[in-house]
């Protein structure tokens, strides 16, 4: 295996440097095929939304479109991808950070009966998620 880290899925979506983009584009057509294994991990997954978010300073949407086409790539192996498609659904139709996101989805798919957070916000939204109004 593989282990596939932040700046490899940085330099795929955001193409450049060209060769390198390119080298990684070869990579993951190689693990598509079934050539190689790659996995990665959940820290990376977060990585990769916040150097976009902060060092290229990407705007929302176009991060939750990389992290979207990022949990699409089933041929790298990622654990809680379930939670994380959750949380990306969150983060994009909500509002909210994708950590705050996350830790939502993952309150609720682990069948949490209360959310403790002094975040008033954050504490209304999770009740309504867990609760499955939302």
């Amino acid at each position: 295996m593989i282990f596939v880290d932040t700046n490899y899925f940085l330099r795929f979506f955001l193409g450049e440097p060209y060769d390198q983009a390119t080298h990684v584009k070869t990579l993951f057509q190689k693990a598509a095929r079934g050539d190689v294994e790659l996995g990665t991990s959940v820290v990376v997954f977060f990585e990769v939304y916040w150097v976009a978010s902060s060092f290229y300073q990407v705007d929302e949407e176009k991060i939750a479109e990389f992290l979207q086409n990022m949990l699409k790539m089933e041929f790298i192996r990622l654990e809680n991808r379930p939670i994380l498609i959750e949380a990306v659904s969150l983060y994009r139709g909500m509002n909210f950070d994708l950590e705050d996101a996350y830790n939502l989805a993952f309150a609720r798919t682990s069948r949490a009966k209360e959310f403790a957070t002094f975040d008033v916000k954050l504490k209304k939204k999770s009740l309504e998620i867990l609760k499955g109004t939302v």
